[in-house]
């Protein structure tokens, strides 16, 4: 049904910290159910989150098991800011679009915050500031620009010349674009979290189980699992991260290869804030600090997904990272305490695919996430969620297949 990937190697940061297991069982009989999730990551694990609180029976499965593909691999910078910046959007997808990509994303990550305080779920979140750097992709003039932008959509942006960026933050660069609304937060403990509410209100989780087979009619989807029984649903949700499914097409979707450290804890020497940090670079480095003070890098991105060349490249890319994040903070020790490479996602414009697969109505997908992931999970389950309700969203057009 789909190509499978080996989606990360090394050890992530994540496995440091002791996150709640989740409970499955074995598939031994054919079953019903009004909505089967394929994948229990991020983002199945807030599809299941949200079609259980609006009242849906709700099955998950999974080849491997809950958080043991990509999720663990990200480095949960969890931002409102698209890969592509509102100044290049723009000219893609025209401004109205553009600004509207941009509010929602903002609005998802608002939405986010407000979803792990209701359910009580102990991810350590944490508001953010985002400070975006001077690049080769991005000069000063255009991240002037590109705050201007912003403010005109009602997203609040500063503009910081070389001196004030050097005197509040110690970073010597030619100037960045500084925003508020972001959060950090351990993705581990917030995927199980949402498992764990999904299972109170009586989901049922199989796993290990692979979809092998889909057929969908007008009524219903049945899907047959590898060497195992049938699982008839009234609807999909295809949640299965960076594996391409056949049947969702490929067009603007493409998987490529990223790496990323982790040093030991360092609350000292860490940068006020300690904001988001990414550059508007091709390839960039983007950072985040961890609650205990470690510093979490990434970057060094290949357009490949040959995963023995990438995990070959661990030790030279991860060096590369740790040496670029020490130009950028000498006062840090960048020794690394954990590297990892991964696979994910990206696409032409930076937006994901969410919605019906093309001529399977009763299918939806959601991929193609980019830099961020976890908000575009929560934006996909919000219309997912509206979808399966019989309900319009405003913006779905913004990610649908056909777009």
């Amino acid at each position: 049904m789909s190509r499978k990937l080996d989606l990360r190697t090394g050890r992530p940061v994540w496995f440091a910290y002791r996150t709640p297991k989740i409970p499955t069982g074995a598939l031994t009989r054919d079953i019903k159910t009004d909505v089967l999730i394929v994948g229990m990551g991020i983002s199945g694990a807030m599809m299941a989150e949200a079609l259980t609180a609006s009242g849906h029976d709700v099955v998950c499965i999974d080849r491997r098991g809950p958080m043991q593909g990509s999720t663990p691999a990200t480095t949960a910078l969890v931002q409102f800011e698209i890969d592509q910046p509102l100044i290049k959007l723009s000219k893609m997808i025209g401004r109205t679009n553009a600004e509207q990509a941009w509010r929602r994303s903002r609005m998802a990550v608002q939405n986010l915050g407000y979803r792990i305080d209701n359910l009580g779920i102990d991810c350590r979140p944490a508001p953010r500031q985002s400070i975006y750097l001077a690049g080769n992709v991005l000069g000063p003039g255009e991240l002037r620009e590109e705050a201007g932008l912003r403010s005109q959509a009602g997203i609040r942006a500063d503009y910081l010349s070389p001196k004030p960026l050097s005197e509040k933050f110690g970073i010597d660069r030619d100037g960045a674009v500084v925003c508020d609304g972001n959060i950090a937060l351990d993705p581990r403990k917030l995927t199980a979290g949402l498992l764990n509410k999904a299972l109170e209100r009586k989901a049922r989780f199989f796993a290990p189980v692979e979809a092998e087979k889909i057929e969908d009619s007008k009524d219903e989807v049945v899907i047959q699992t590898k060497g195992g029984p049938t699982i008839t649903a009234k609807h999909l949700v295809l949640a299965t991260g960076y594996e391409l499914t056949d049947m969702v097409p490929r067009a603007a979707h493409q998987v490529i290869s990223t790496w990323a450290i982790a040093t030991k804890p360092q609350s000292d020497k860490l940068w006020p804030g300690p904001a988001f940090i990414w550059e508007a670079s091709d390839p960039y480095l983007y950072m985040r600090a961890t609650s205990d003070g470690r510093v979490i890098c990434g970057g060094e991105d290949e357009e490949f997904t040959d995963e023995t060349l990438r995990d070959e490249l661990i030790a030279d890319k991860t060096a590369r990272i740790a040496e670029k994040l020490g130009k950028l903070m000498p006062q840090l020790d960048t020794t690394p305490d954990f590297t990892w490479a991964g696979s994910f996602g990206t696409t032409t414009t930076g937006l994901p695919y969410i919605g019906a697969v093309p001529q399977h109505p009763r299918i939806q997908a959601v991929m193609g996430y980019g830099g961020n992931g976890i908000t575009f999970s929560q934006i996909a389950s919000e219309l997912v969620s509206a979808s399966l309700g019989g309900l319009d969203d405003a913006d779905a057009g913004l990610f649908a297949f056909n777009r």
